[in-house]
C-alpha cells in the first residue's frame, strides 16, 4: 500500500566552499514543499524533506543517497549540488529514481534513466552572454579562470571552441582547486595578459576571494568579468565596493521584476522575513526541482520510473522562471544578463528565450 507521504532526499551543501548556499537551498525548498503540500501535495502525497549534505566528497553523498534508496526511505532525489556530486549520485541510484538535479550545467543529454538536468546551460546562458558583452561592451578576449572542476573545466572548453567562430575568444585558461584563497599568480597574469574580459567558473568564496583581490588592484576598470553561477551571496560576501564591470546570467535574480519572479519575492519574504537567506538563482533552482517533481506527479499520476517513462518532450510548466520547457531530459528557460550593484543585480535584458 501506498505511503500518504513522499520522501525525496533534498542534496545541497552544508558544508565545505559550496556551503555558502545551503541556507538558500534550504529555505527555497521548504517553502516549495508548504506550497505544494497545501496543493494536495504530488499525486496527492504530502511531500516530506530528507536532507542530504552536499558539500562533503562525492562518494560519501553518493553512499548516503543510495542507501536511503536502497531502504525505500526516499522516492526522489533532488537539489543543487556541483557535477561531481551529480555524477556519483547518478552512479550509485541511477534508473531506479527520478532525480531532478537543479544546477546548471555542461549542457550534455544525460543517459541516466530518470536524471532530469533542470538548470541553465552554455548554449542558453554563457554563449548568449558572450554575444551580448561583445556587442554591447566591446568585450572580445576571454581569460577563463576556474575551479579546477568538472563544471568550470568542461565549460570553459566549451567556451573556448564556440567562441572561434565569432568574434569573440578565449585567450587564456586557468583551473585552481576548490577553496583557493590567494589569486595573486593568476591576477599577475591579468595584468600582463591580452584579455578585455574574465569568465569565472569559481564556486562560492573562492569567487569572494577572487573578486575581492582583483578589485583591490585596480582591474576592474579595464578588464570585465562575467560568471554563469555568481549570485546574491557572492555580492554579499564580497562587499559593495569590488564588484564594478561585474555581469552574471541566470534564469532568476531576487527582484527581476516579472510577475512570476515577484510572486515567489512576496512568498519568500512574508515567510523568513527581511533576514532571510539570500533569494537567489541557486536556491530558487531547489525552488523549482520540487515544482518540476509537482509537475511529474500531475501529468504522470506519479513520480516513479514507470509513470514518468513516457514524459514526452516539448510540455511545458511554469513558475518564478516563467514558462520553462521540457527538451527530453534538460529545460529551456529564458535566461537574463544582468550587471552587479553593489550587493544587488541589476537585469539588463533577456539574452535566451524559452525555445
Amino acid at each position: 500500500m501506498t505511503s500518504q507521504t513522499l520522501p525525496v532526499a533534498l542534496v545541497v551543501p552544508l558544508q565545505g566552499p559550496t556551503g555558502i548556499y545551503g541556507p538558500s537551498c534550504l529555505a527555497c525548498a521548504e517553502l516549495a514543499v508548504e506550497l505544494v503540500n497545501a496543493r494536495n501535495g504530488i499525486a496527492g502525497r504530502e511531500v516530506e524533506l530528507i536532507v542530504v549534505d552536499a558539500g562533503r566528497r562525492p562518494e560519501a553523498v553518493a553512499t548516503e543517497v543510495g542507501r536511503l534508496v536502497d531502504s525505500g526511505r526516499v522516492e526522489a532525489v533532488a537539489g543543487w549540488h556541483i557535477s561531481t556530486v551529480r555524477n556519483a549520485i547518478a552512479h550509485r541510484i541511477g534508473g531506479r529514481v527520478v532525480y531532478a538535479y537543479a544546477a546548471m550545467h555542461e549542457g550534455h543529454v544525460s543517459d541516466v534513466p530518470g536524471l532530469f538536468m533542470l538548470g541553465e546551460r552554455p548554449l542558453n546562458q554563457l554563449l548568449p552572454a558572450a554575444h551580448w558583452m561583445r556587442e554591447q561592451l566591446g568585450i572580445g578576449h576571454w581569460a577563463v579562470v576556474g575551479n579546477d572542476s568538472l563544471f568550470p573545466r568542461v565549460t570553459g572548453a566549451t567556451a573556448r571552441l564556440a567562441l572561434q567562430s565569432t568574434r569573440s575568444r578565449v585567450v587564456s585558461e586557468t583551473y585552481v582547486p576548490l577553496g583557493t584563497t590567494d589569486f595573486t599568480p593568476v591576477l599577475a597574469r591579468l595584468r600582463e595578459g591580452h584579455a578585455d574580459g574574465v569568465i569565472m567558473l569559481l564556486m562560492g568564496p573562492d569567487a569572494v576571494h577572487f573578486n575581492q583581490q582583483f578589485a583591490g588592484l585596480g582591474l576592474a576598470e579595464g578588464i570585465a568579468r562575467f560568471s554563469p553561477g555568481i549570485e546574491e551571496n557572492t555580492l554579499l560576501g564580497g562587499g559593495p565596493m569590488v564588484h564594478d564591470n561585474l555581469y552574471a546570467a541566470a534564469a532568476y535574480f531576487d527582484g527581476m521584476g516579472t510577475v512570476e519572479s515577484n510572486e515567489l519575492a512576496q512568498a519568500y519574504y512574508a515567510r523568513y522575513g527581511r533576514w532571510a537567506p539570500a533569494l537567489n538563482a541557486v536556491g530558487e533552482s531547489c525552488y523549482e526541482a520540487i515544482l518540476f517533481l509537482a509537475h511529474l506527479g500531475r501529468i504522470s499520476g506519479g513520480i516513479d520510473l514507470a509513470a514518468v517513462g513516457g514524459l514526452r518532450a516539448g510540455t511545458f510548466y511554469d513558475g518564478p522562471r516563467g514558462l520553462v520547457r521540457l527538451d527530453g531530459s534538460l529545460t529551456d528557460q529564458d535566461v537574463y544578463l544582468a550587471a552587479a550593484d553593489g550587493m544587488e543585480f541589476v537585469v539588463q535584458e533577456r539574452i535566451a528565450r524559452v525555445g
